[in-house]
């Protein structure tokens, strides 16, 4: 997690189940009018969100802001594609990433940090069906052991 971060606004939960997350990255977000206030509100959904590289920009796509109450005509398409703020270096590194690998970039969160919407950026590989299976297992017994050493230190 990226030191000093805010008030978190919303969480992809499923892309966590969805693919393995190996690198993190922070950037800005680029938003028009009353979308930030929206995202105060916590009216924001990441789930089926990406981004992508196109003419050395990121952007955000699919990421739904709803229009915000009191906004009436400032209100702005709230699917629309979002740029994101990242240095040259960073994308460079993450285009090297993605082309070499086979890994794409997943939203994993969007938070307040000093009055400005943030998003945590997952360089992510997508996983195997039985790899899902395999981790809820996992999960399932690593519950059911810390149950039985509650009990037991009763």
């Amino acid at each position: 997690m990226p030191k000093g971060e805010g008030r978190v606004v919303a969480q992809n939960k499923k892309a966590r189940h969805d693919y393995t997350i190996i690198d993190t990255l922070e950037a800005g977000i680029v938003l028009q009018g009353t979308e930030i206030k929206s995202i105060r509100n916590a009216r924001i959904n990441l789930k089926d969100g990406y981004a992508r590289i196109h003419h050395g920009q990121v952007w955000l796509i699919n990421i739904h802001i709803s229009p915000y109450d009191q906004g009436n005509i400032y209100n702005h398409d709230p699917v629309r594609d979002r740029k994101l703020l990242l240095h040259k270096k960073q994308i460079n590194k993450l285009l090297g990433e993605m082309k070499t690998s086979g890994t794409t970039l997943v939203p994993l969160k969007v938070y307040l940090k000093d009055g400005y919407a943030k998003v945590l950026l997952g360089l992510a590989k997508g996983k195997k069906q039985y790899d899902k299976r395999e981790d809820l297992k996992r999960k399932d017994q690593a519950r059911e052991m810390s149950k039985a050493l509650k009990y037991r230190n009763r």
